[in-house]
């Protein structure tokens, strides 16, 4: 009988508070990933200090394949992924800025997407899956109201991780997280579990 093949799982976390709701899906993600024997790195980008800033020396040194070894770094993690979960708060109706400058710094073109001959998109990822985890201030029933969770899928979904072929695997709010209760807060790490075990097994 064939061995089942190892699944290499990379977390993006971004919060600074380690007593946040954040900080609680990390632990749990990262507790059902060692409990299904798959490989597992964490980066977590305040605790590396990773520099947000897309600058223009980043595009002449992309320009010339010199990349910056700070993002070369957080590229490999990437290219070593068969699984990302990025796990951030949202603020304003979008991820935090920090986040937002990996992105910038390390979904670089030539990497994370190409334009072909013909100006046909090519995403250069095809092949992963990600899992995004918000967690949110406002109830949910209000941003999916007025039609916000639906404009930060499209942006984040579609806008970044489908356009760079990876596959997005699940998208979670948790909303109203300041008047939430224990068990409410209990309730969205079985969701968690409800969704990992599905990925992992």
């Amino acid at each position: 009988m064939e061995a089942k093949k190892q699944l290499k799982h990379l977390i993006i976390y971004c919060n600074p508070n380690p007593k946040s709701l954040s900080a609680v899906y990390k632990e749990a993600v990262m507790e059902l990933i060692e409990m299904s024997g798959n490989a597992m790195n964490v980066r977590d980008l305040y605790n590396i200090g990773f520099h947000p800033v897309l600058e223009q020396s980043d595009f002449d040194a992309v320009k010339h394949g010199q990349i910056p070894e700070e993002v070369k770094v957080e590229q490999d993690y990437i290219q070593w992924a068969d699984l990302l979960t990025f796990i951030y708060p949202i603020w304003w109706t979008g991820m935090p800025a920090l986040m937002k400058g990996y992105i910038d710094r390390v979904f670089t073109k030539g990497f994370a997407y190409n334009m072909d001959e013909e100006g046909q998109l090519q995403g250069l990822l095809a092949g992963k899956k990600v899992v995004i985890l918000n967690n949110m201030g406002f109830p949910y029933d209000y941003y999916d109201k007025i039609g916000m969770l639906q404009s930060m899928k499209q942006t984040s979904d579609q806008g970044i991780f489908e356009f760079c072929g990876i596959e997005v695997a699940e998208h979670r709010f948790f909303g109203h997280l300041d008047g939430s209760s224990k068990s409410e807060r209990e309730a969205h790490v079985n969701v968690l579990k409800l969704i990992y075990d599905k990925l992992l097994s």
